[in-house]
């Protein structure tokens, strides 16, 4: 999967991603400063994602485990579904489908479940609580629908993981991020560490139908789910699992379905890149509140995911899990705003009806 530089000590997917081994982040992170830095820093050629490799042997079991429940929870009856849907925290909680506006229209393509891996209730005050609704809710599990019952445990498992990984990540950029932030005394890793709003999205890329049809060859390639930037510090990503369905029974797992489907990337400088994360891999890119806390000096990796054409495409479905690793809301990012405000513009934009609704009542 890795090939090394000539030029460095920096190890690079195929395609150009930085890649590190999950036992020198263990053992080693400072060592690790050289592959950081060009990971994340703003030469034109940066990515703003990392790929972690050599991850423990109970990675793989407990991602193929959570994206297959995915795949039974979107094949719910759509009345079951919505029963764990949660409009007060705009669909910050539980089932989430069509709310979320994406270039200009409701996302009817993937269907996501959202809650906080690390804490099932944030120990809050009520009027935080009441006025962080996004992060501070209480997490909704299925656990009396039978056919997803071991939900709950498996999107544990596997979130808590990913944070533990960030985590030491983010320990590891410390002496790089440092320069960076506008205040000296701000940590990356205190800052995800300490938080409350950790917040993992759960994914269900729905297969193409006539209502969502998959874009020409020749449209552009956001054009299906549009370039977008994670309002995190660092989001955790787990490889896509790609599922079959089949005429009776369990799906199949299959390759992806077209070289075009996956993960892009637009570069420091502009340039774009299709990114693949193998499946025993992790990775993590920079989100919105990182740049904000370092006044634009570390900038927010734009990304979108692409579906392309295939000779079985309308039955094969796209399975991912993303981790959001960010501040408490009270915790400031620049001179003008800390992240609940910052957070609070974010949602309207992506969330306009149930703004409107709110401000309302």
């Amino acid at each position: 999967m890795a090939t090394v530089s000539n030029n460095s000590n920096v190890t690079f997917t195929p395609e150009g991603a930085v890649s590190i081994s999950y036992e020198a982040l263990v053992s080693a992170p400072l060592s690790l400063a050289p592959s950081i830095e060009k990971a994340f820093g703003s030469k034109p050629d940066s990515l703003g994602i990392i790929v972690v490799r050599d991850l423990p042997s109970t990675y793989l079991p407990a991602r193929e485990r959570l994206l297959k429940l995915a795949y039974q929870f979107s094949h719910l009856d759509p009345k079951v579904r919505e029963r764990y849907a949660d409009p007060k925290s705009r669909y910050s909680f539980g089932w989430s489908h069509g709310k979320e506006i994406m270039n200009g229209k409701p996302d009817t393509m993937k269907g996501s479940y959202y809650a906080n891996p690390i804490l099932d209730e944030p120990n809050v005050s009520p009027t935080l609580r009441a006025a962080y609704p996004e992060y501070y809710g209480k997490n909704i599990w299925p656990s009396d629908t039978p056919e997803v019952q071991e939900f709950e445990q498996a999107f544990k498992n596997l979130g808590r993981f990913v944070f533990q990984v960030g985590c030491q990540l983010a320990t590891a950029c410390q002496p790089f991020a440092s320069s960076y932030f506008t205040d000296s005394s701000l940590s990356l890793a205190d800052l995800i560490s300490t938080s409350q709003t950790v917040k993992a999205r759960l994914l269900h890329y729905f297969p193409p139908s006539p209502e969502n049809p998959l874009p020409a060859e020749d449209e552009a390639v956001d054009s299906w789910c549009g370039f977008h930037l994670d309002h995190s510090l660092l989001t955790g990503l787990c490889s896509a699992l790609y599922l079959r369905q089949e005429p009776a029974g369990e799906p199949t797992v299959v390759q992806s379905p077209s070289p075009s489907s996956g993960l892009y990337i637009r570069t420091r400088g502009g340039a774009l890149t299709k990114v693949s994360i193998p499946a025993d891999c992790l990775a993590f890119q920079t989100g919105e509140a990182l740049e904000l806390a370092t006044a634009g000096r570390l900038r927010a990796t734009p990304h979108c995911v692409r579906v392309g054409a295939a000779p079985d495409a309308e039955r094969i479905s796209r399975e991912t899990f993303a981790l959001f690793m960010q501040p408490d809301v009270d915790r400031r990012l620049s001179a003008t705003e800390d992240f609940g405000q910052f957070s609070k513009r974010v949602f309207d934009e992506h969330y306009k009806d149930e703004a409107a609704a709110a401000a309302a009542a």
